[in-house]
């Protein structure tokens, strides 16, 4: 399956979605089209609207506003007909810590009425690579293969869409590298994946980004393409003293950014000519500079800058927080 060929077929296609708690607006209009087999992800701040975004293209939860389909299913009439095709992969392990991985495969089983549910389960624990602990204790496991059981457990339906809320917070870089390499596995075979990270480098490893912050759709597209259209500039400083001159930089003339990266300073802005001016101001003969690559982490760092936080204005937020 490659998602970036004209052909492939949508698997979500909604326009002007829209969700609000209360006086709150979480979601705000936001349109979406994203074709089969893609590996989606979501970034954005806390609290800014994407699980919320997510739950509503999957049937989970149901707009306010907004129109459109998801895997052929209308988001409004059809929402129990999409769940039944989705994955749902959630940020807390939630599988009974008291029961062993086969046992807790079981009970999801039997929940989503699986056929032949002892061949499934055996299935699930081969392909997944957790044969070999299946009489192991859940709540013995460490948090990669706590997040191997929950990854078999949402796929024992055989989904058709695949929603991962930040699946590999706490695991180790090793476990991390190995869920992706499945994700992308499971991609090929033509499975579509929905994925929130806040890891720039899970980010990169996506076929399509949306920056969501605060309810609004900021950008959208392939990392190469989010960097281009960005406007930053940066610039690679390096010599004495980096920390203090990051301090110093921070609130000057066409500096957006200034961040420590190691052992150099990383100096962005928008208007490249007022950055390199405030740069050969503060130049000492110690130092020196170059430009370099925009990051996907500066150019987000940047969207979140130009954000305003639609619950930063005194009152609390709803008890159904988005995030």
């Amino acid at each position: 399956m490659n998602p970036s060929s004209p052909n492939t077929p949508l698997v979500i296609d909604v326009k002007g979605v829209t969700k609000r708690f209360g006086k709150k607006t979480v979601v705000d209009h936001i349109d979406m089209s994203i074709q089969q087999g893609t590996v989606f992800g979501f970034l954005g701040p806390n609290g800014s609207g994407k699980t919320t975004f997510i739950r509503m293209l999957c049937g989970l939860l149901e707009p306010n506003e907004g129109s459109g389909t998801c895997l052929g299913y209308d988001i409004l009439k059809e929402r129990r007909m999409i769940k039944q095709h989705v994955g749902y992969m959630t940020q807390r392990f939630s599988y009974y810590e008291d029961l062993t991985v086969r046992e807790n495969l079981d009970f999801v089983a039997r929940v989503y009425g699986v056929p032949d549910r002892k061949i499934a389960v055996d299935q699930s624990l081969q392909s997944i690579g957790l044969r070999g602990r299946e009489n192991q204790l859940a709540g013995t496991l460490s948090g990669g293969w706590k997040q191997r059981l929950a990854l078999a457990a949402c796929m024992l339906h055989k989904p058709r869409l695949l929603l991962l809320d930040e699946p590999t917070a706490g695991v180790d870089p090793k476990a991390r590298r190995e869920f992706w390499d499945e994700i992308h596995a499971l991609a090929r075979a033509g499975m579509t994946i929905l994925v929130t990270t806040h890891y720039m480098d899970e980010a990169e490893r996506c076929h399509q980004l949306a920056y969501i912050a605060y309810g609004k759709l900021l950008a959208q597209g392939q990392k190469d393409f989010l960097i281009q259209n960005s406007g930053l500039h940066t610039f690679r400083i390096t010599g004495p003293d980096l920390p203090q001159w990051a301090n110093d930089l921070r609130d000057k003339t066409g500096v957006d950014q200034a961040v420590m990266f190691g052992s150099s300073l990383h100096l962005s802005g928008i208007d490249r000519e007022k950055l390199e001016a405030t740069i050969l101001k503060h130049m000492k003969g110690t130092h020196q500079w170059e430009p370099k690559a925009t990051s996907l982490e500066e150019v987000f760092i940047q969207l979140m800058s130009q954000s305003e936080d639609n619950f930063s204005t005194g009152s609390e937020a709803p008890n159904n927080h988005p995030e």
